[in-house]
């Protein structure tokens, strides 16, 4: 239902991965927020992300937990939203996907970010 590429990755990107926390962007993001977020090809959301859906990054898989009321307007309109990797069953920003997996993603550009239904 939503399948890209990751193109870029902003220096500040890295520390919020650390800390737990994934920001999103399409090619368009503006300049103020590329430092801090991982910028993807363009693509539409073909549905909306629920509970339960899977997302990739790379060959790592994250189960949905939560997902913001914000978020699937904001990646379809921008490629946008906020991953948080602590599986928790409510987000604490409307632009948030809360996911539970293995740790955070390694990250490389030319990486796949997917996301599908189960």
């Amino acid at each position: 239902m939503y399948k890209t590429i990751i193109t870029e990755i902003g220096p500040m990107a890295y520390e919020l991965i650390g800390g737990g926390m994934l920001v999103v962007f399409n090619e368009n993001a503006p300049a103020a927020l590329r430092e801090m977020s991982v910028m993807h090809t363009i693509e539409s959301l073909r549905h909306p992300v629920k509970v339960d859906d899977i997302v990739v990054f790379g060959d790592q898989e994250y189960l949905v937990t939560a997902v913001g009321h914000e978020a699937n307007n904001t990646l379809d309109t921008m490629g946008h939203c906020t991953f948080c990797f602590n599986g928790k069953s409510e987000v604490q920003i409307p632009g948030q996907i809360e996911l539970s997996g293995d740790g955070v993603p390694t990250l490389a550009i030319g990486c796949g970010f997917h996301i599908y239904s189960t």
